[in-house]
């Protein structure tokens, strides 16, 4: 079997809050008549550059076609050559390799009738605790909204959930004070994230007057990249402190320098499958635990992110993919389950990725191009729009 073309569908989703995101979904066809179908999720981030759709479909097709699926080791390790890490998590490489890399999962997963999950080595669950995210407070009016974010979310079975925090202080306490009053013990703030904003002592200062409400664990309270700053804040609280993994070298810093306790893993970040195993891996043999990160995927990032949890055996605090609740729409003929807070994986029996995409969806959430428009950093940032309900 040989792949003979790759297809790129870029799609528009509007989020609740309003922000419209891009992501790309990716086929790679053979002349056996098989598609793998992978996901280049949330392109609308950090930093502000587009790519050119067809140039980089004619890239991939250029070194992809003619070549057997089933190299997957050589295959991935020429996409991290075209498209190498740089020390910076919102770089488009790995969103790219990411999506090659489940769409060649997914391919080869059909050809042998099998689900990835048994591609990886099988699971050792079917679900995956996970939380919603409550975006950053930039003002006090913007804490009653979040609040009956709770309120909506809890009734709809997530019980977890985790606060973009450090712009605006106040506001993050008052949230926090007003869940804890209304919910009590009905409701578990996963984390604090501070996702790299503010320098280590301004955010151990932040979290130590946060802590009182309940805070299970801390996430990118320092600087990007500054191992050392990490290992400071770690040694200063009494709870785990997380971070994503975006390269192997960022990786190789934070356990030299003993910097985290828990290594935040997604396959967008860090490349797709291959490189997410490797990376927890490393983390199980220096002891440290995983969580499963997120961009906030469509459902078939989702479903991939769900099938890399199924399997990994260090998996100890509860994850972030809720992607598919954000967005008003989505691309699967059948959406992925969340049951009790809870994120199911596919069906084992199914070949693949295990989802089916409703390609009438694709055509009609069809953008030719990825742009960023005029939306300022700090709707980037966390991909909200100003005033919208979230």
């Amino acid at each position: 079997m040989k792949i003979v073309d790759v297809q790129l569908d870029i799609v528009r989703i509007p989020r609740h809050t309003g922000f419209v995101c891009q992501h790309a979904i990716v086929r790679i066809h053979t002349d056996e008549g098989l598609t793998g179908v992978g996901e280049m999720s949330d392109f609308s981030h950090l930093p502000k550059y587009s790519l050119d759709a067809e140039d980089l479909r004619r890239t991939l097709k250029a070194h992809l076609a003619g070549r057997d699926p089933f190299d997957l080791a050589a295959l991935n390790r020429e996409m991290a050559d075209l498209f190498p890490q740089t020390m910076y998590y919102y770089e488009k490489g790995t969103f790219i390799r990411c999506g090659i890399d489940i769409a060649l999962h997914d391919l080869v997963g059909k050809a042998l009738g099998v689900n990835v999950s048994r591609l990886l080595g099988g699971r050792v669950r079917d679900r995956i605790k996970v939380c919603y995210p409550i975006f950053r407070h930039r003002s006090m009016g913007e804490v009653a909204a979040n609040v009956e974010v709770v309120r909506k979310r809890l009734a709809e079975g997530f019980d977890a959930f985790r606060l973009y925090a450090g712009q605006h202080p106040d506001a993050d306490e008052a949230f926090l004070a007003a869940v804890r009053s209304e919910f009590g013990s009905k409701v578990t703030i996963k984390s604090l994230d501070f996702s790299h904003l503010l320098d280590w002592k301004t955010a151990l200062r932040q979290t130590r007057r946060l802590l009182q409400y309940g805070i299970q664990l801390v996430e990118s309270p320092a600087q990007l990249n500054d191992a050392e700053g990490l290992r400071h804040f770690r040694l200063a609280v009494d709870v785990p402190v997380s971070e994503h993994v975006w390269s192997f070298k960022q990786l190789h810093d934070l356990i030299r320098r003993d910097s985290v306790d828990l290594f935040n893993i997604a396959l967008i970040f860090i490349g797709g499958f291959a490189a997410a195993r490797k990376a927890a891996a490393a983390a199980e043999v220096a002891g440290k635990g995983v969580l499963i990160g997120t961009t906030q995927e469509l459902g078939l990032g989702t479903a991939a992110q769900a099938i890399f949890g199924a399997g990994l055996t260090n998996l100890s605090a509860i994850s972030d993919p809720t992607g598919p609740a954000l967005y008003v729409d989505d691309i699967t003929a059948e959406p992925v389950r969340y049951v009790d807070g809870y994120l199911l994986a596919p069906d084992e029996a199914k070949p693949g990725i295990g989802v089916d995409i409703d390609w009438d969806k694709v055509e009609r959430l069809r953008d030719r191009s990825f742009s960023w428009g005029d939306q300022r950093v700090a709707n980037l940032q966390d991909r909200t729009s100003p005033g919208a309900a979230v």
